[in-house]
């Protein structure tokens, strides 16, 4: 069994990125579980100071989260022209235990824009020495226009996200 962690940049349960997240879900073959992580909201601000072999709880369970999956799947908004405040002190929190290195990871950036958010990230996941490339990566702008109110992907969008998973798959 093979496991995956996925995680939204978005606290909002409702969002465009956990659909996303929720319609991979679908798509997974068997042998595959694959896990919504839902604890982004209770995660500290970073403290280098409690950046230890014993840090908070909730960064523990994140660090675990990580280190038991065989790849991650991350799909964030972009705020501010930037990446979420929440996601970026998270990762921030993985850096000394070294969890996403060497990790199989695919991203998508999907917002109204999210040129900004996507290079951020990219720069961000690089410097934590994840494992990704051009066909681990999307950006999505403008998703309000590719998801309709009922939740459902337009197909153009559909097939790049089951692109984007076998590409991932196909590094396990």
């Amino acid at each position: 069994m093979k496991n995956i962690c996925a995680m939204s940049g978005s606290l909002r349960t409702g969002s465009s990125n956990h659909t996303i997240l929720r319609y991979l879900s679908e798509l997974m073959p068997a042998g595959i579980n694959y896990v919504i992580y839902d604890g982004l909201a209770n995660i500290p601000a970073f403290d280098p100071g409690l950046d230890n072999d014993d840090p908070p709880p909730p960064v523990s369970d994140l660090r675990d989260k990580i280190a038991k999956s065989d790849a991650i799947v991350i799909c964030t908004p972009e705020y501010a022209f930037g990446v979420p405040g929440a996601l970026k002190n998270a990762l921030d929190w993985t850096v000394s235990s070294g969890s996403l290195s060497g990790k199989p990871l695919a991203l998508i950036t999907a917002s109204t824009s999210g040129q900004y958010a996507h290079e951020g990230m990219i720069k961000t996941l690089g410097a934590l020495d994840a494992q990704f490339n051009d066909e681990t990566t999307l950006l999505i702008p403008f998703i309000r226009t590719k998801i309709d109110a009922e939740g459902n992907i337009n197909d153009e969008i559909a097939g790049k996200l089951r692109d984007i998973l076998k590409a991932l798959l196909s590094s396990l």
